[in-house]
């Protein structure tokens, strides 16, 4: 008899765990059945493409339990880039690949990424991305309201003109050059000589084709695939002073309604999408010869490259700024960028 009333709660309670434990579907249950990604640029260039490649890998690791639609142009928040981190806070967007220099008005440390000079080449950035500044960036992210899972990469920023090649910081002296809402570029651009003017890239080509606006900065992916040799945009100088890591992030309210699995999935799909998206922003600048470069070359783009005492009197130039936003970005943080940078493998 006892043996029999052990066997029954034993069974009850057994039946009891099993309902209560929702089963993966009744949990997917609540998903939306569109999640909304935001982008600052289309498929067109790596950064969207980066965004393709995540929604296309989200869909297949999560049997279609997460499906995402991509809105390019920031068009979630009216062409806003400046404001898309805050959206996503406030969980008006679901998930973004966000740029490093769009989201630094709200996070200060983002700026790093922004120091002019710091980053010599592409082991620089890794060294910084996938080594302990990274951690770091990511919890600060995670403290900041959003998930961070991945790291990609719009690409080194390089600098064109209308006017005449530029070599020197004194070849800049009066050049009106788009940039973005940062006070830092602004800062940057005017120890340059330059005048900088902030823009969105929405309004920056038609003021490049009018000659209102003389030059910017961007990576080659944009002026290859923005065509900006169009837009009389024929001098491009190789001066690497920034580059923009992006980061893959998603809105805290959304990432915890999804079941353990589902993040994992979501968090692996962003590393691959991620590392093959890094690949395709660098494709033609790190082979041999930099096969892109001759491409632009062809297209009646006069190329400028620096050397070594060349660059550093663009450095020298910039090093009042550097040393002014180091101690707002933080002091120890960029000590630990500096010395990742000094140490990495080239």
């Amino acid at each position: 008899m006892k043996l029999r009333t052990f066997l029954a709660t034993a069974i009850a309670a057994a039946t009891t765990l099993v309902l209560s434990t929702p089963t993966l579907a009744q949990q997917a249950s609540n998903y939306k059945s569109e999640y909304r990604m935001s982008l600052v640029v289309g498929t067109a260039f790596p950064w969207g493409k980066g965004g393709e490649i995540w929604a296309n890998k989200v869909k297949e690791k999560t049997q279609g339990r997460i499906n995402i639609k991509l809105y390019p142009g920031v068009s979630l928040i009216q062409g806003d880039q400046t404001r898309e981190f805050s959206a996503l806070r406030q969980g008006v967007i679901d998930m973004a690949i966000g740029s490093t220099i769009n989201w630094s008005p709200q996070v200060k440390q983002l700026n790093l990424f922004s120091l002019p000079f710091l980053m010599p080449d592409y082991a620089a950035i890794d060294a910084l991305t996938q080594g302990e500044v990274g951690k770091q960036i990511f919890t600060i992210l995670d403290k900041a309201g959003v998930v961070p899972l991945a790291w990609g990469e719009n690409g080194y920023r390089e600098l064109t003109n209308s006017k005449h090649a530029v070599r020197t910081p004194a070849d800049l002296k009066g050049l009106k050059i788009r940039i973005v809402g940062s006070p830092l570029f602004i800062d940057t651009f005017t120890a340059l000589g330059a005048n900088p003017t902030q823009m969105s890239w929405a309004d920056a080509q038609p003021a490049f084709a009018s000659g209102a606006v003389d030059g910017q900065e961007n990576p080659m992916s944009i002026f290859t695939a923005a065509k900006l040799q169009n837009v009389g945009q024929k001098y491009l100088t190789m001066w690497g002073y920034i580059a923009d890591p992006l980061v893959f992030v998603v809105n805290k309210e959304v990432w915890n309604s999804w079941t353990p699995q589902d993040r994992e999935a979501v968090r692996q799909a962003a590393i691959e999408a991620g590392r093959e998206e890094i690949m395709i922003a660098r494709k033609g600048l790190v082979e041999p010869g930099q096969p892109l470069l001759k491409d632009i070359e062809g297209m009646g783009v006069t190329i400028t490259h620096l050397t070594p005492a060349e660059r550093d009197a663009f450095v020298k130039a910039t090093r009042s700024v550097y040393n002014k936003w180091k101690p707002q970005i933080g002091n120890a943080l960029v000590d630990t960028a500096e010395k990742a940078i000094a140490a990495r493998k080239h």
